[in-house]
């Protein structure tokens, strides 16, 4: 898998490009034989991480909400490879300060939590979703078994920090 990592913010406190593309690829790979997604030969994936001002501006645009959020994900439908014989899943948009406000709230270790939107934001991409009680629950179960696997803890379980 092909992963371009785009800064559109300062770069502290956001984990290195190879463990974003470490965690994006080991989603896809669990993803695509889970979901039984054609075989492509190599898949690419963009992923920008933002700041406030764009993460409120794209979550207007393409969601309605005043807001920034914390990931948003645009799959790239059916296109075909590229001249570097890929071909487009599409992007993922992570907003920083949602991210780490939303760790320090969370009481999580924020890598812990970077990885969870990378994932999560992969997961969309491959045609998982939420919006359904059924299918949340499906998603749900997926980035836990997955971030169990790249040696996280379940994104979805109270911490101490959270209980207060």
């Amino acid at each position: 898998m092909i992963v371009e990592v785009q800064f559109a913010t300062s770069r502290r406190g956001i984990p290195h490009p190879r463990r974003l593309h470490s965690w994006a690829e080991s989603a896809y790979a669990i993803a695509r034989t889970r979901a039984s997604l054609p075989p492509t030969s190599r898949r690419s994936v963009a992923v920008r991480i933002v700041g406030a001002a764009e993460g409120r501006r794209l979550n207007r645009s393409w969601r309605g909400k005043n807001k920034p959020t914390n990931v948003l994900s645009f799959p790239a439908g059916e296109m075909p490879a590229g001249p570097d014989g890929s071909a487009p899943l599409g992007d993922i948009v992570i907003c920083a300060p949602v991210i780490r406000r939303e760790a320090r709230e969370q009481g999580k270790v924020a890598e812990a939590h970077w990885a969870h939107m990378v994932v999560h934001g992969v997961l969309h991409l491959a045609g998982y979703d939420h919006e359904v009680e059924r299918d949340a629950r499906v998603m749900e179960r997926m980035e836990t078994w997955l971030l169990a696997s790249l040696g996280f803890p379940d994104p979805y379980q109270p911490t101490d920090a959270a209980q207060r």
